[in-house]
């Protein structure tokens, strides 16, 4: 947001800071009232006005005199995830933050934001959608439209709204296509694309991008539409205090047949059509940065093949299931049901 289109001096009066919140682009309608160092002083709405001017105050007097203190706002160099959930809880949709002098260095707007996570994203786009062909024949399967835009597009825009803004894209087959869709931001951000030389599997990838901004990294397939609640997922994984988190689907077995429950080959009971659950892999991973380092250079490495060393290792790899939508768009059935969803705009409101 720009900064100076919601702050004001202190000794601005009461009629200009009507004034100023009457040009206000969009309904967050609060003014953030700072000394003449820039230093956060307090907080000033149309309603505080409206009750000054009921209570006596005139529109020549200074905004100090009606100003709300303390002020909410984040404070320190990063922002607690927990804390944006109870002022998100409180209706307090206009938060700034500020540095260790006092001054605001961003506001945000929770209108527009649902959560500012401090992770880096990683989006899988390599993969040829040989299953969907002839539609990805000049098309990689992650631009492919879905609704009125393109699969991919979903993706980087709920994360945006997370507060993801270190997004990567790695790319193989048709990289140009990918290349320049993301010329121009997606949501506000610029996606970064990096190519693979080769096939380097779902993992294998990460060792290309040059910087992590953060100690949490979000990997997903770029295919993938779903209402997964991100900020949910990455509490799960700081409360568990996971190494790596694994995102999954229900997958139900049904058994046409009686099952034998056996004891060597002696029959104890039998199960009648049984239904077994399960958890399967979604393709959606959080890991601590720091475990990046058992991935090999030069070798083609999956999530299995991670999953399996770290592990070994002694890491803690956990699950979160998602509620709600979730769909692999493999096949001409997935990407037909993925047009139905979209075309009654049912079961995908991603956060």
């Amino acid at each position: 947001m720009n900064i100076k289109n919601y702050t004001i001096d202190n000794r601005s009066t009461v009629l200009e800071a009507l004034r100023q919140l009457n040009n206000l682009p969009g309904t967050a309608m609060t003014l953030f009232v700072c000394d003449a160092e820039g230093a956060l002083l307090g907080s000033l709405t149309d309603g505080d006005i409206r009750r000054s001017l009921i209570g006596g105050h005139q529109l020549s007097d200074p905004v100090d005199s009606i100003m709300h203190r303390p002020c909410v706002a984040f404070r320190g160099d990063t922002v607690n995830v927990a804390d944006v959930k109870r002022l998100r809880s409180k209706r307090i949709t206009l938060v700034p933050h500020v540095d260790g002098s006092g001054k605001i260095v961003n506001i945000y707007d929770f209108n527009q934001l649902h959560s500012l996570l401090p992770i880096d994203a990683v989006l899988m786009a390599g993969g040829k959608g040989e299953r969907l062909r002839p539609l990805t024949l000049d098309t990689p399967k992650p631009l492919l439209k879905v609704g009125d835009r393109c699969i991919i597009d979903y993706n980087i825009e709920a994360l945006a709204r997370n507060g993801i803004n270190h997004i990567s894209v790695t790319t193989n087959y048709l990289a140009e296509k990918l290349e320049e869709h993301f010329a121009q931001p997606v949501a506000g951000v610029k996606v970064n694309c990096v190519k693979e030389p080769y096939r380097m599997g779902t993992i294998g990838s990460l060792t290309l991008i040059e910087k992590f901004h953060n100690d949490t990294i979000l990997l997903m397939n770029s295919d993938l539409l779903t209402s997964i609640c991100f900020e949910d997922f990455y509490m799960a994984h700081v409360d568990d205090d996971a190494d790596m988190t694994v995102a999954s689907v229900p997958y139900m077995v049904s058994v046409p047949y009686g099952i034998f429950v056996l004891e060597g080959n002696r029959i104890l009971d039998v199960e009648e059509k049984p239904t077994y659950n399960y958890y399967a892999n979604a393709g959606i991973y959080l890991i601590k940065r720091r475990w990046l380092d058992i991935i090999p250079r030069g070798e083609y490495f999956d999530a299995t093949h991670f999953m399996d060393a770290m592990i070994k290792k002694g890491g803690k790899v956990t699950h979160f299931p998602i509620e709600g939508t979730w769909i692999d768009i493999g096949s001409p059935n997935d990407f037909k049901h993925a047009q139905d969803l979209m075309k009654h705009r049912k079961g995908l409101n991603q956060i």
